[in-house]
């Protein structure tokens, strides 16, 4: 379990990832072990769990001392080089080259796609992400909780 203290009750459950093609001898080590990355290779895959606050309150304000800068290098601290795919301009908005099943477990998610176009998903939903700039907000007052799977991809 991965929390960031720089946006309270974002939480992230790594749960297994393959590097490459993987090998079925059923003796490979837990590759948990090694610790856990942003996001796969090509070719690699990433299964997670994220949990996301809820919805802040009208004025609510992150820790003393935590800024957007501050929050991304914690971020890639705990979970190594997740804070590089987020654009600095526009806070939220990130890109990978992957594939990303996300299936929305309980709570409800907006899903903000780079044309402005907001999808509202709710407990069961299902979604594909191909690569594509988004960001995901929580509009509830409850933490949502997400799982993903990450298809590591190159871009053409």
């Amino acid at each position: 379990m991965v929390t960031i203290d720089a946006n309270p009750g974002l939480t992230f459950y790594e749960l297994y990832m393959t590097d490459g093609v993987p090998q079925l001898t059923g003796l490979e080590p837990d590759p948990m072990l090694r610790g856990t990355k942003a996001f796969p290779g090509p070719g690699g895959t990433l299964f997670r769990l994220i949990s996301y606050p809820p919805k802040r309150p009208e004025g609510w304000k992150p820790p003393t001392g935590v800024t957007f800068e501050s929050g991304l290098r914690e971020l890639s601290e705990k979970v190594p080089g997740m804070g590089d795919h987020f654009d600095r301009s526009s806070p939220g908005m990130h890109t990978t080259d992957t594939i990303d099943y996300g299936v929305v477990i309980r709570g409800e998610m907006t899903l903000e796609l780079d044309d402005g176009q907001m999808v509202h998903l709710r407990q069961g939903d299902c979604v594909v992400q191909n690569g594509t700039r988004h960001r995901w907000r929580n509009p509830l007052q409850e933490p949502c909780l997400m799982a993903f799977i990450s298809v590591g991809g190159k871009r053409g």
